[in-house]
C-alpha cells in the first residue's frame, strides 16, 4: 500500500511527549512498521517503561538536543511552538506533524481500518474489538485510548491488514483517519465549547461516519446518531437493544457474581450467546458493537463469544484496584453525566452496602455547561466527594468551582486536595462499601492514598 507522504523516505522519527497515551500507541506501531523512533516526555510514567522495554529510548525533559537526526517530528496537542524540541525542528526544516493526523496517515496503511467514534464508550469498545480478533487470530494493529491488560498496554502492532483505534470528535480529529469501517456507538452532548451547538456536533459526526470506504455500524437505537448517518449512500448495520436492528440483545440477565449475560440475534435468528465481566447495560451496547464490527470483518460467531467472554475490562474502566478496611476500591473514567449515570447504576446493582463517588471533574467548560446534569447523575450515588476540578487545557473564565457542583448534591462534601479526599473516605466508609473514583484526570491518585497503610 502506498505511504502518505509524511512518512515516504523517512526512517527516524522523533515523539515530543512520547508518555501520553496516544503517542505511545503510535511510536509502538511505528517501531513495529520498523522506523527507529525516539521520544522525550517531562514525568516518567508505565507508557514510559513500556516504550523503553521494545528498545526505544526515551529522555527525560525537553531539549533542542533531542531531536538528534530525526527526519520527522509528532508532537501532543498539549506541545506548543515555544517547545525547545519544537523550536529546533522548525529552525533545521524538519517536517512537524501532530499525534492526530499522524494517526490518520497510520490509518491509511491499513486496508481494514476500524475506527470506533462516539461520546461514550470508544476505549471499552475498541478494547473489545481488539481482544476479539487477537484471540481470534485475526492479529490486527490497535491503537487504544486506555491500557487493555490482555494485550499489555494501549497496543500493538499486528502483521494483518486489519488496525482498530478510536476516533476522537474533540476538534474533529477523527477527520484524518480513513477508515474502511466507521464505527458510532452514541452522541450526546459533549465539547460543546467547541462544537457550540448538537446540530453541529452531530453534523461533525456525519462527516466521520461519511468517510467509511466500507460500511457504517451504528446505534440504531440513538437518535442522533441516526441523524447523523440518515441519507449517507453508505452500507451500514446497526445494533441495539431493539430488533429494528441488524444486531440486538434479548434475555439480559445479571447472575450473582454481577456479570451480565445475553443472546445476540440477528434478524430474528438467534446467532451467540455472550457473557460478560463487566457490569453494565451501556457494557451490553459496547458488546454488540463489538459483535457488528467483528462480523463485517468476517469474525466467527464462536470466536466473539471466546473473545467477549474473556474480556475483563479496560484500564480504569470500572477496574478494581483494591480493598481497604472491607472497602472495595475501583476507578473508572467517567467524566461526562451520561457516563457517570451508567456507571454510579452500575455500582448500586452490584449489592454493597454503600456507594461512594468520588468525582474530579473535568475542565470548567464542561462543568459550567452541564452542572444540573453532573449533579443529577451523582446524586445516584449514596455518597459524594468532590477534588477541584482540574481545568486541563483551560482557564477559569467561567468562575466555577467544585463546590458550585457540591452545593447541588446533599450530602456532598468538596475538598482541596486528593490527601483531604483520601483521608475524609478512609474516615467515614464502611466494610461493605465501594468507593468508586471517578474522573478522566488523575484522581486514581487518590484511590491509590486511600490504599497506603
Amino acid at each position: 500500500m502506498k505511504m502518505h507522504d509524511s512518512l515516504t523516505g523517512k526512517k527516524r522519527i522523533h515523539f515530543i511527549g512520547i508518555g501520553g497515551a496516544g503517542m505511545c500507541a503510535l511510536a509502538e506501531i511505528l517501531h513495529g512498521e520498523g522506523f527507529t523512533i525516539t521520544g522525550s516526555d517531562n514525568n516518567e510514567s508505565d507508557n514510559l517503561a513500556r516504550v523503553r522495554e521494545l528498545g526505544i529510548p526515551v529522555t527525560l525533559g525537553h531539549r533542542a538536543e533531542n531531536v538528534g537526526d530525526a527526519e520527522l517530528v509528532v508532537h501532543t496537542a498539549a506541545v506548543h511552538e515555544d517547545n525547545p524540541e519544537m523550536q529546533e525542528a522548525r529552525r533545521r526544516g524538519i517536517p512537524v506533524i501532530e499525534r492526530g493526523p499522524m494517526l490518520g496517515e497510520i490509518s491509511r496503511r491499513y486496508k481494514n481500518c476500524v475506527a470506533v467514534s462516539g461520546t461514550h464508550g470508544k476505549t471499552t469498545a475498541t478494547s473489545m474489538i481488539t481482544q476479539v480478533l487477537v484471540m481470534a487470530g485475526f492479529d490486527p494493529t490497535a491503537a487504544i485510548g486506555g491500557r487493555l491488560p490482555f494485550i499489555g498496554g494501549n497496543s500493538r502492532h499486528g502483521q494483518s491488514d486489519i488496525m482498530v483505534c478510536e476516533a476522537c470528535e474533540y476538534v474533529n480529529s477523527y477527520y484524518s483517519i480513513s477508515p474502511a469501517v466507521a464505527v458510532v456507538l452514541n452522541i450526546d452532548s459533549d465539547h460543546l465549547e467547541f462544537f457550540k451547538t448538537i446540530d453541529n456536533l452531530v453534523a461533525s459526526f456525519r462527516q466521520f461516519a461519511g468517510s467509511a470506504s466500507r460500511c457504517i455500524v451504528y446505534n440504531g437505537d440513538d437518535a442522533r446518531t441516526c441523524r447523523a448517518v440518515e441519507g449517507l449512500e453508505k452500507p451500514t448495520v446497526t445494533f441495539g437493544l431493539t430488533p429494528k436492528n441488524d444486531f440486538y440483545a434479548e434475555n439480559i440477565r445479571v447472575n450473582e457474581r454481577c456479570r451480565t449475560s445475553f443472546d445476540v440475534y440477528s434478524r430474528g435468528e438467534r446467532v451467540a450467546q455472550v457473557q460478560l465481566q463487566v457490569p453494565g447495560e451501556h457494557n451490553v451496547l459496547n458488546a454488540l458493537a463489538c459483535v457488528a464490527a467483528c462480523r463485517v470483518l468476517e469474525v466467527p460467531y464462536a470466536d466473539i463469544e471466546r473473545g467477549l467472554d474473556a474480556f475483563a475490562g479496560a484500564h480504569r474502566r470500572f477496574e478494581r484496584v483494591g480493598e481497604f478496611g472491607g472497602v472495595v476500591l475501583a476507578d473508572d473514567y467517567a467524566h461526562h453525566p451520561a457516563e457517570l449515570a451508567v456507571t454510579l447504576r452500575a455500582a448500586k446493582s452490584m449489592g454493597y452496602r454503600q456507594v461512594w463517588a468520588v468525582f474530579q471533574p473535568f475542565t470548567f467548560s464542561r462543568t459550567y455547561m452541564l452542572l444540573d446534569d453532573f449533579a443529577a447523575a451523582l446524586k445516584i450515588a449514596d455518597h459524594v466527594v468532590l477534588s477541584p476540578i482540574m481545568g486541563s487545557r483551560e482557564v477559569n473564565t467561567y468562575d466555577i468551582h467544585s463546590e458550585d457542583l457540591a452545593a447541588k448534591i446533599p450530602g456532598c462534601v468538596a475538598l482541596d486536595s486528593f490527601q483531604a479526599v483520601a483521608d475524609y473516605v478512609k474516615a467515614h466508609a464502611q466494610p461493605g462499601d465501594l468507593v468508586i473514583t471517578l474522573g478522566c484526570g488523575d484522581i486514581y491518585k487518590a484511590g491509590r492514598l486511600m490504599l497506603e497503610a
